[in-house]
């Protein structure tokens, strides 16, 4: 049996630490439980629990001062700041001082223990993340892949069992997605990591020149070959070369590139002598392959040959919970760029964040990110800069789905009146479609439980409403 996750629970007020402590405990949580906060700090030692949940207002010490002398013995717990008098000041100094979540009084227990959960959680995955870097150091090329969704974790496992095996890799998924990355991991734990890893983009050049790039080309054999130049090919000899959008291949590449895989050997233009190489092809497609199989456009024995094994990338509106990780890593890597101060988002503009649908991707969310760091004043990403840049709440890719039906003549109100009962309705449909299941009309909708709950309590909706 695993063993019980160990909590830190400070309030001072004596029935709300009690029942609190009680609803852990029958939770199958062990609790130490203080109702003086300094009592609680002097006694708290490093690697004695697995997360802390403390009141903000408290005499003696308050719950930010109790969160930084936490964070001081031990950075990387997960604590949780429960408050009555919560407002958005509050809420950013709380996770600009490492704070996990906030939960706002009152709450029902389901809220608590949801929040709990979702940081134990969060942990773990922080920590099977960072030990699986260790594992693979020196093996694996993983240090500018960002995540620890589920979904992408599953990848990460294909690819250290494939990379290992000297086989084509074909990598699908759509443009933005980090294929090319994917691609680096395959080869950086290969047998043939300590050779050259070489890339080109096979939509990028005409088919002429494609073709001189992968096959090299003799003096002579056409206007300009002044000289006789290798190929990628040849140049990845004992390496890896990795095609990217393979699927923009002509025909007549195609077909050379087809007996290289076959017979491991090519000739360069205007060369009559086979050249052998042995090298490793991992290519990459945006591209439904299949159907240009069908219609023509595409080789099919090619397409086996280079699909020996696949490897699916999922966009990253499929893995929201990396689209925090990502963010915070580009901010980082464009603070030491600019020696910037930038510290992180308002919350809002984090949940804008979540909700936006991300049609290009990775590529787009880093691209997002610089252009609000270029525009932003204050030293945390804010919605309206924010909404510069992508769609927000407006209907368009990331905002809330439309009601099939709504209140007649919303004009006649204000826009704050209008969006309230918009709110409303659509989270009664929400929970009407998922017969009243909290959890399941959360991930319905890409929110969080907590946030279903508040808006369940804001607009005073009982059961039978929905």
């Amino acid at each position: 049996m695993p063993d019980k996750k160990r909590i830190l629970l400070i309030d001072d007020d004596e029935g709300m630490c009690r029942m609190m402590k009680d609803i852990l405990l029958d939770s199958g949580y062990a609790v130490k439980a203080y109702t003086r906060s300094v009592e609680a700090v002097e006694a708290f030692r490093a690697g004695h629990f697995d997360l802390a949940v403390t009141d903000i207002k408290m005499p003696e010490m308050d719950g930010l001062e109790v969160l930084g002398r936490l964070k001081e013995k031990e950075p990387g717990l997960p604590i949780i700041i429960i408050s009555a008098f919560a407002t958005l000041e509050t809420s950013i100094e709380a996770l600009r001082r490492g704070a996990h979540d906030m939960v706002t009084k009152p709450f029902e227990p389901d809220e608590l223990l949801y929040r709990i959960k979702n940081a134990l959680r969060h942990k773990q995955l922080l920590t099977e993340n960072s030990e699986l870097r260790v594992e693979l150091a020196g093996r694996f090329d993983f240090k500018k892949i960002i995540g620890s969704s589920d979904a992408l974790n599953n990848v990460l496992e294909t690819v250290k069992r494939v990379a290992i095996r000297d086989t084509s890799v074909l990598v699908s998924g759509e443009s933005g997605t980090g294929k090319e990355l994917i691609a680096q991991a395959i080869h950086y734990n290969s047998p043939r990591k300590n050779q050259k890893y070489l890339a080109i983009n096979c939509g990028a050049l005409p088919g002429s020149v494609l073709e001189g790039e992968l096959f090299g080309y003799k003096k002579g054999a056409f206007t300009g070959a002044n000289e006789s130049r290798k190929g990628l090919l040849e140049e990845a000899d004992g390496g890896t070369l990795f095609l990217d959008e393979v699927g923009n291949l002509p025909i007549n590449v195609q077909k050379l590139l087809l007996r290289f895989l076959q017979e491991q050997e090519f000739r360069r233009i205007g060369d009559n002598t086979s050249i052998k190489v042995d090298v490793r092809i991992v290519s990459a497609t945006n591209a439904d392959l299949q159907e240009g199989c069908r219609t023509g456009e595409f080789r099919e024995d090619l397409y086996y040959r280079l699909n020996v094994f696949n490897i699916h990338l999922p966009p990253l509106r499929e893995r929201p919970e990396d689209i925090a990780l990502l963010a915070a890593h580009f901010i980082k890597l464009q603070n030491q760029k600019f020696a910037t101060q930038i510290k992180g988002l308002t919350v809002e503009a984090a949940q804008a964040l979540a909700a936006y649908a991300w049609p290009g991707n990775v590529r787009q969310l880093r691209n997002v990110i610089e252009a609000c760091m270029a525009m932003e004043d204050s030293d945390l990403l804010t919605l309206p800069v924010l909404r510069q840049f992508i769609e927000v709440g407006t209907g368009g890719a990331g905002a809330e789905p439309a009601m099939s039906s709504s209140p007649a003549a919303p004009w006649e109100d204000d826009y704050a009146a209008s969006l309230a009962r918009f709110e409303m309705e659509y989270l009664k449909q929400l929970l009407q479609n998922a017969g009243g299941n909290i959890e399941a009309a959360a991930k319905a909708a890409g929110m969080n439980m907590a946030t279903i709950y508040r808006k369940i309590k804001k607009y005073d909706l009982s059961k039978e409403d929905y």
